[in-house]
């Protein structure tokens, strides 16, 4: 009979995509791992994995374990959660993917929800929206905050959270003088810092560049702002943050923040789970603190 742990290995082997990963997250040898897998062929005569000299994917037979395994522990995290809240109290680990432009609003939401549920612990991972979106469906988050662009409302949940506008964060011997705002073509003009290509937030940065005929002078790129607001700091770089961003460190120190326009931009931020019955007691707990109807 195939049990908990064999699916869990399984879940693991399809997140990680490869052996010695996902033994680690298992907390096993990557040869204990693999004699586990081949247990479960053996047991039902029939190959899980593609093999070669490294992994290469799941057979058709395998693809169709992998569904049932995500569904079954989804069920399990569910029951153990309900069991956990019997006496009343919310409890457990709630895993948020979060975009890098969303990290202030997540880590500002963190004190709403201890003071509400102070038995959940909230981890925050920044991911690319792209990744969110896989991690939703491979059960590696249980919930994400994002672009609404591009997630599938007919199998997320999709509810609205704030207006993402940008500001341009630049040293002030860089910045337009005694300006209070300034253009995409003034960003454009300046040594930038902005998040690498594979990355949403900058995939609509060089869009709005390319529609007004700019070609912005990007000299660095990073995975998250810090870098980027630090060479704003000091005088090396200007870069495009979220205005929600800046609010939230209460200004960045040798630097000025202008809004941008021509045009004026806004996209639009969201909290995303899955549609699950009986859903996730922590991401029901997370919308109650946002004040969704549950």
């Amino acid at each position: 009979m195939i049990s908990l742990k064999d699916l869990e290995f399984l879940s693991a082997l399809a997140r990680h995509k490869h052996f010695a990963r996902a033994a680690e997250d298992c907390g096993v040898s990557q040869p204990a791992f693999s004699m586990r897998i081949r247990k479960m062929e053996n047991r039902l005569s029939a190959a899980i994995v593609r093999r070669g000299n490294r992994f290469q994917g799941f057979t058709p037979e395998g693809e169709a374990l992998v569904r049932h395994a995500r569904k079954i522990m989804d069920d399990v995290q569910v029951l153990e959660e309900e069991f956990r809240s019997a006496g009343g109290e919310v409890t457990g680990k709630l895993c948020l993917g979060v975009i890098p432009t969303a990290i202030a609003f997540a880590a500002k939401m963190t004190g709403p929800l201890r003071q509400k549920y102070p038995g959940v612990t909230l981890s925050i991972q920044a991911a690319a929206s792209l990744k969110i979106l896989h991690g939703l469906d491979n059960g590696i988050f249980d919930a994400g905050i994002t672009y609404a662009d591009g997630v599938p409302s007919d199998l997320m949940r999709v509810e609205r959270l704030y207006e993402e506008r940008y500001l341009l964060l630049a040293p002030k011997k860089m910045a337009p003088s005694n300006a209070t705002s300034a253009t995409w073509a003034e960003a454009a003009a300046l040594p930038l810092s902005l998040l690498e290509p594979s990355m949403q937030n900058r995939r609509i940065l060089d869009q709005v560049f390319a529609e007004a005929g700019l070609l912005p002078t990007v000299f660095a790129e990073t995975s998250e702002f810090s870098a980027s607001i630090v060479m704003a700091a000091q005088g090396i770089a200007a870069t495009v943050v979220p205005e929600l961003l800046v609010q939230s460190f209460g200004g960045i120190e040798g630097t000025v923040a202008l809004p941008l326009q021509a045009p004026v931009l806004e996209k639009e931020v969201s909290l995303v789970s899955t549609v699950r019955d009986p859903g996730l007691s922590t991401v029901s707990a997370l919308r109650a603190t946002l004040n969704f109807d549950n």
